[in-house]
């Protein structure tokens, strides 16, 4: 299974690809989408969708997973992000791939163990898990692939249905996050 992970964003939007196969992970290809803060927002959306197009093309993907808005004080900035994730999300809906999304804390708790971890910490745990050794990588490119291994840890979970939340944490203590 090819898993498309996307880390949304309107000056960076790293993607990250990974084959997910008989419980082992290997990265395909990852990068940035750099896009100029000069240029104006439906600019750079476009160039985003068309780029997540052609790679959807290219690696055919059969999941696509990307991280959830955070919302801080900056409702600019949440907003802008949102717009971001509404055209990544649209380029997996029109080539009918099943999108899935994650929270940060999400991601760093599937990853590193620890919902607080730092980007640094996240790179790390990539880089291990992954096998990637001297390859130069940006914080968007990894928090991507950091993505897609989420998704893939949330596909190997079972999915049986808990009778209630004690239950439910009883059985997964790993889907619980804490803190």
């Amino acid at each position: 299974m090819i898993i498309l992970g996307i880390d949304p964003g309107t000056r960076a939007t790293g993607y990250g690809i990974i084959k997910y196969q008989n419980n082992a992970f290997t990265k395909i290809a990852s990068g940035i989408i750099n896009l100029s803060s000069s240029s104006p927002i439906p600019v750079r959306l476009r160039i985003i969708y068309d780029s997540l197009d052609k790679l959807i093309k290219t690696y055919k993907p059969d999941e696509f997973a990307i991280e959830t808005a955070f919302y801080g004080k900056n409702v600019q900035s949440a907003m802008k992000i949102g717009y971001a994730r509404g055209v990544s999300i649209l380029a997996a809906g029109h080539n009918n791939i099943p999108t899935s999304e994650y929270s940060p804390r999400e991601v760093k708790k599937s990853v590193v163990g620890r919902g607080s971890a730092t980007k640094e910490q996240v790179s790390y745990m990539i880089r291990t898990l992954l096998v990637i050794d001297n390859e130069k990588m940006k914080i968007d490119e990894t928090d991507a692939l950091a993505i897609a291994l989420c998704h893939a840890f949330r596909m190997k979970t079972p999915t049986k249905k808990s009778i209630n939340w004690k239950q439910f944490a009883d059985e997964f203590p790993e889907r619980v996050i804490s803190e």
